[in-house]
């Protein structure tokens, strides 16, 4: 079944990789990966080749993970000649795909590399599997499969470790950042992301490791307090995915407690600028129109939740490396039960209880991963919570997946190069505006940054709910930071316009904030364009009910898109050759 799994990612992988990515022919590069660096870098979305490589790569390392944890356990206490050789070959196996991972391999050596790797797997894969069918008695032992314990507590070592070196050269780059890249979290955002993938990757192994055993064993949890059954008795998952479920159930808890402490705080200051808003865009606004007031307040409070999640987000955190401390009893194998035996050593009622409480969060984790497929089935079916999960599926695969093979497929290395070919060749018959809503924006600002330098006279920008600056210049600052914003407005000779209203819990201004640079150009003022909304909050004469709170809905519709679009056909006209 794993191999299985691992044949099923890599068929999924290759099959994405010819629908998205290649749309192009790759410019020639000496090297499989480059550091770009930089949004506007030539290959940053001809990573196709890095990509399948890194593909095979993976494949190799799940299939002697696979083989090697086969050898350990058909062998256990009775190694001999044969076990050991293939002890050596599968750890080689492992050594060799780590040892790729961390080096840049030219072109030259790709080939020979490859063929290497896929001979070893498919010697690897045909002695493994026969030594143990070979095997005519295999040991048995009571609780988990020989190895499992140590597998799972080194791989959770060497994940805190790696998170501990994030964080660390993280916070020794500061001082590197370029002036205008202010980041989210100071920074840290990286190794956040990285604390809450190791988290929930382990809280989903967790639960799926629990729910087999308890499916395999008929009900009986397993549970070193609890008294065993007579014979082999009950599956013992590791001590790493007790504390798992501890440190999930733990860091649900506190994530919940910080939004209840700091949401009231942030909602007393996001009505006071909601107030400010409305008392400024409705100044006459009469008596009757009370309730349509009340509700436009509400809207813009709401648009401006995700800027108060810091607190959480450092909480988050904060429990994340705290269970990660817990990786040192897991190597001694110590679990939350024994640790609670150990501590009250007079009553086991502190043990039974943790005990109760770690099955409890195994519970709340399954939950969850029932919940998710609930998510996916009303993204399924329903228009709204599609869209809401659109959202965060954009963000995640805006970039090209050199990070990991198995990633969702990028959908920007395809409609990127698309994108700057119809522009190019539209440029050559007349003035071309770029108008892009929501992550289009963002796609239309990747776009301009790829354009040839003739093409670019006839270029103009409209942006519109756009996340340039509210998500991705501060999530990624090195690539989308003020200084590349500013850079892509010179390369247009700023005819630029970006729509932004303050019910759009997405759009924002990108130039129109208090975190500019003295050094921005005085141009940049003229780009952001604030729209009210609604348009007004009392019936018109043409109508039966006040005019719709629009929020992050297009805003083609609007007549300052229409005037903005005349203003900047006008600046091309009068500076096209």
């Amino acid at each position: 079944m794993p191999l299985l799994a691992l044949r099923v990612f890599w068929a999924v992988g290759a099959r994405s990789a010819r629908a998205f990515e290649g749309f192009e022919a790759a410019p020639p590069h000496e090297r499989l990966l480059e550091s770009t660096g930089s949004l506007a870098a030539p290959g940053i979305w001809h990573d196709e080749r890095m990509t399948s490589w890194l593909r095979q790569i993976h494949v190799g390392l799940g299939a002697g993970t696979v083989y090697l944890s086969l050898v350990v356990a058909v062998s256990h206490d009775r190694w001999n000649g044969v076990a050991v050789a293939l002890l050596g070959l599968t750890g080689g196996l492992v050594l060799f795909c780590a040892a790729l991972l961390l080096v840049t391999v030219s072109v030259r050596w790709a080939g020979p590399l490859r063929r290497l790797l896929w001979i070893l797997v498919a010697v690897a894969t045909v002695s493994s599997l026969g030594y143990a069918v070979s095997r005519r008695e295999v040991p048995v032992v009571a609780g988990q499969m020989p190895g499992y314990e140590g597998a799972a507590a080194g791989l959770v070592t060497a994940q805190g470790l790696l998170l501990v070196l994030i964080a660390a050269v993280t916070l020794a780059r500061q001082h590197t950042r370029p002036a205008g890249s202010r980041a989210l979290l100071r920074g840290l955002g990286t190794p956040l992301v990285a604390a809450m993938s190791v988290t929930v990757t382990s809280a989903y192994t967790t639960t799926l490791v629990f729910r087999t055993a308890d499916h395999l064993d008929r009900g009986r949890i397993p549970d070193p307090i609890r008294p065993s059954p007579p014979a082999l008795g009950p599956l013992e998952p590791p001590v790493a995915y007790w504390w798992a479920a501890l440190a999930g159930l733990a860091a649900l808890l506190v994530v919940t407690a910080a939004i209840a402490l700091t949401l009231p705080a942030a909602r007393r200051r996001r009505r006071a600028y909601a107030r400010r808003v409305v008392e400024r865009d409705y100044p006459d606004a009469p008596a009757s129109a009370a309730p349509r007031l009340a509700a436009v307040r509400d809207t813009v409070a709401r648009s401006f939740v995700t800027e108060e999640l810091g607190p959480t987000l450092v909480a988050f955190f904060v429990v994340s490396s705290l269970g990660l401390a817990t990786v040192a009893l897991d190597l001694v194998g110590i679990g939350p039960t024994q640790l609670a035996a150990r501590l009250n050593r007079r009553h086991d009622v502190l043990a039974v209880l943790t005990a109760y409480v770690t099955d409890i969060g195994i519970w709340i984790i399954s939950l969850i991963v029932v919940g998710l497929l609930i998510l996916a089935y009303r993204a399924y079916r329903s228009p709204e919570t599609r869209r809401l999960v659109g959202v965060l599926w954009d963000l995640g695969t805006f970039w090209p997946r050199t990070v990991h093979p198995f990633a969702p497929p990028c959908y920007a290395a395809r409609a990127v190069p698309e994108l700057t070919r119809r522009v190019c060749a539209l440029a050559a018959h007349g003035p071309v505006v770029i108008s892009g809503h929501s992550h289009g924006s963002v796609l239309a600002a990747a776009t301009v940054l790829h354009l040839p330098s003739e093409t670019l006279p006839r270029i103009a920008l409209l942006t519109h709910g756009s996340p340039l600056y509210r998500i991705y210049a501060r999530l990624y600052p090195a690539y989308l930071g003020e200084r590349v914003l500013c850079e892509l407005g010179e390369r247009i000779d700023w005819r630029w316009r970006n729509l932004w209203r303050d019910t759009d819990p997405i759009g924002a201004p990108i130039f129109d904030h208090p975190d500019l640079t003295p050094g921005v150009p005085r141009e940049a003022a003229t780009v952001d364009v604030r729209l009210r909304d609604p348009r007004g909050v009392t019936v018109e004469p043409t109508d039966t009910v006040p005019p719709a709170v629009e929020r992050h809905w297009p805003y083609h519709t609007q007549p300052e898109y229409q005037d903005a679009v005349r203003l900047l056909v006008g600046r091309i006209r009068g500076r096209a050759p």
